[in-house]
């Protein structure tokens, strides 16, 4: 009795940690789409991931120190993605994941170096909160972090 209960214990473990790989790795997905669509400047692309209402903030530090934050609209930012004239090359390579996920909602830590035209703009950390929509991963909401210090140690 004692084994079949070890048993049963260890079999719904793994199957909850192997449920939850498998969520951490479409919520990366999602992110990963995002961003190609990002690289790609296709516009249908990034919104295929988007929520309709997504909220879209950064934050950071001023030349005097002073902390900034506004809250923009996702289709201004998918706009100036979209218009960047091909004379321009620009990659946001994402350097580190830390995913977290329970039930319908996951958030996602994602840290970044942002280059233009192969040269060092910004670096940070990208916060994406996502809910599962009946088996469909969105992006509700991204706040960024951006600067220059500490980015290429």
């Amino acid at each position: 009795m004692k084994k079949l209960l070890l048993t049963t214990v260890f079999l719904v473990a793994l199957h909850m940690v192997k449920a939850q790989d498998a969520d951490e790795a479409a919520v990366k997905k999602v992110i990963e789409t995002f961003f190609d669509g990002f690289h790609k400047q296709d516009s249908t692309l990034m919104k295929s991931v988007l929520t309709d209402n997504v909220v879209l903030q950064t934050t950071g530090r001023n030349k005097e120190g002073k902390t900034l934050f506004r809250t923009e609209k996702i289709a201004q930012l998918i706009t100036s993605i979209t218009s960047i004239p091909d004379s321009i090359a620009f990659q946001e390579k994402l350097t580190s994941w830390s995913i977290q996920v329970d039930r319908t909602m996951a958030n996602a830590w994602v840290g970044y170096e942002f280059w233009l035209n192969e040269e060092f703009s910004h670096c940070g950390i990208n916060s994406f909160q996502l809910v599962n929509f009946d088996g469909d991963w969105k992006i509700i909401y991204l706040i960024d972090t951006r600067g220059r210090a500490g980015c290429l140690d």
